[in-house]
């Protein structure tokens, strides 16, 4: 793994990027990501997740569908402002006449220290936002930290990679991640039944000077016990 600090914080980045990340994720990687993370969490309706990372809702809008109750948090205010904008119908608490609706509650944080107290949520998913965290294994720590005991934690990152304009144009941290770390550092954070795999999909991406990106996306999980 190779970690640079960005000469522009990914928080200055993405409250650049604002509303217009939709448009640009859409190009990066596809849909099938985010149900491949939702069926090895096996969401349920009526049950709490955290959405770690989350931008614009990419997760969030697909868990809200499928009657779960989101915490979206991220550091750019602005993506969470987008996010809030997207889903007026879910934010906390929902109105009188939408008892069965899911809600929504949006927190400005870091993952490092997540605004969430302990073994308070079901489940705790991180959709292309670890490669941003300055320390993930603090960060995988955290979302430990946070699930109740039986509660998942679902990782979907890039592998490593040897792009490094990412590091420059995207403002990565990390040029991906050997899943044999993500693996330890899930297990180190005290979860159990670890799988780390492959999503079978790829993140792409063209850099200004033209040359193109195509990497392999891991899908990672553990159990609390």
């Amino acid at each position: 793994m190779s970690e640079q600090d960005p000469p522009v914080s990914s928080r200055a980045y993405f409250d650049g990027i604002g509303a217009g990340w939709d448009r640009m994720r859409e190009g990066f990687f596809p849909d099938h990501v985010r149900e491949r993370a939702l069926a090895v969490a096996a969401v349920e309706a009526g049950r709490l997740a955290v959405d770690l990372g989350a931008g614009t809702g990419f997760l969030t809008e697909a868990l809200l569908a499928r009657g779960v109750d989101v915490i979206a948090v991220d550091q750019s205010q602005v993506m969470l402002d987008a996010l809030r904008g997207k889903f007026p119908r879910a934010t906390s608490p929902p109105a009188a006449s939408m008892p069965d609706h899911a809600r929504l509650d949006c927190r400005t944080g870091e993952a490092e220290q997540l605004p969430i107290d302990d073994a308070s949520v079901d489940y705790c998913l991180a959709n292309m936002f670890l490669h941003h965290v300055e320390r993930p294994a603090v960060a995988i720590a955290e979302m430990a930290r946070i699930l109740k005991p039986g509660g998942i934690a679902v990782i979907t990152d890039l592998d490593a990679h040897r792009h490094t304009w990412l590091r420059d144009e995207h403002h990565d941290r990390w040029m991906g991640f050997d899943r044999l770390d993500i693996g330890a550092w899930l297990r180190d954070a005290g979860l159990g039944n670890v799988r780390v795999g492959d999503i079978g999909d790829r993140c792409r991406a063209t850099s200004t000077a033209g040359d193109d990106a195509a990497i392999s996306i891991f899908i990672a999980s553990g159990r609390k016990n």
